[in-house]
């Protein structure tokens, strides 16, 4: 990867240039010394999109901070569980982490909803939910509790059920054990769209359903390909019950113990990033379905209306109906 840093060698005699060469790199910004750096942690493989996108992020803050600030992008797990994380950058840690409506519950439980199922339609109503003036009073409920979102915009596809049986209507998905992540919107929406909910990482998935543990996951295909979730499924239902908004955390105490200027340039190039790397992910989801059909993967598309109506029950047990209302209203849907 190109050097950001920049060292501007000053002409003249030898005594002079030894003396320039122990000079500090020359910056704009404050503290410019290259030392400040987050750590960005992330459960996801190093070659998945989103990695791809959060590397893009690290070296366009490189850029824009004249090496101010350097991002570290830790992917797979490698800095712990994003709990861990979490509970890290509470306590002023310079770590980030790539994270969901689902986690960020347990701190605002309302956000939860951006998690249900069909909830939205696309990545644009991903954006405008997150835009909307109810996600901003969330925004800053969050803040109150020391943690700084830097972006909401951040996107890793729909998901879709993959299983060896032909799922066409809710009623198939009756009985079978399908993974999906822990948090209550999550599990509640599989639930009312038939299937028993399994709480699971996602590197356990494909011995639990090699081994039949489980009988499905439900999972965006930027993350399905990778995995090589082909190789134990041998269907993909094209449901795409969740589209799956993505956040990056940090704690407030350590975004404030930077200088403002960097700040500006973290959060901007965070939220242009997202931007640009939500284009991938929807672009290669698409070539990697291609890829996974050439390997064998059968590849349905059912009504999705009586999946709609179903998942209507999870709204009505978590207590979401009115709210979804109210945010559908707002971003006019």
């Amino acid at each position: 990867m190109k050097s950001r840093f920049t060292r501007r060698s000053l002409l003249g005699g030898a005594a002079v240039g030894a003396a320039a060469l122990s000079l500090p790199a020359c910056s704009r910004f404050s503290g410019g010394d290259g030392d400040t750096t987050l750590l960005m942690s992330t459960s996801q493989s190093e070659n998945a999109p989103i990695v791809q996108g959060l590397q893009a992020w690290a070296d366009a803050v490189a850029e824009e901070s004249d090496g101010a600030l350097t991002v570290e992008i830790h992917p797979s797990g490698s800095l712990g569980s994003d709990e861990d994380v979490i509970e890290q950058a509470l306590q002023g840690a310079n770590i980030a982490l790539l994270t969901d409506g689902g986690r960020m519950s347990n701190y605002v439980a309302d956000i939860g909803i951006i998690g249900m199922a069909y909830i939205t339609d696309s990545y644009d109503d991903v954006v405008a939910i997150t835009e909307s003036d109810t996600f901003k009073g969330w925004d800053e409920e969050l803040l109150g509790q020391n943690i700084k979102m830097l972006a909401y915009n951040w996107y890793d596809g729909p998901r879709n059920f993959y299983t060896n049986t032909l799922i066409e209507a809710p009623e198939d998905l009756g009985g079978l054990r399908i993974r999906t992540p822990g948090a209550p919107a999550w599990a509640e929406s599989v639930r009312s769209l038939g299937a028993e909910p399994i709480a699971m990482s996602w590197g356990e998935t494909y011995n639990a359903m090699q081994s039949g543990a489980i009988d499905g996951v439900e999972a965006q295909s930027t993350s399905a390909y990778p995995s090589s979730t082909f190789e134990v499924a041998a269907n993909m239902a094209r449901t795409e019950h969740f589209h799956l908004a993505q956040f990056i955390m940090a704690g407030n105490g350590w975004f404030e113990s930077i200088p403002e200027d960097l700040r500006t340039v973290l959060v901007d190039t965070c939220k242009a990033q997202g931007t640009e790397n939500a284009q991938l992910v929807i672009d290669k989801g698409g070539e990697f379905e291609d890829l996974m059909a050439e390997e064998g993967l059968e590849i349905n598309e059912p009504d999705k209306a009586p999946f709609i109506e179903a998942s209507q029950a999870a709204y009505d047990k978590l207590g979401f109906t009115e709210l979804r209302d109210q945010l559908w209203s707002e971003i006019g849907k």
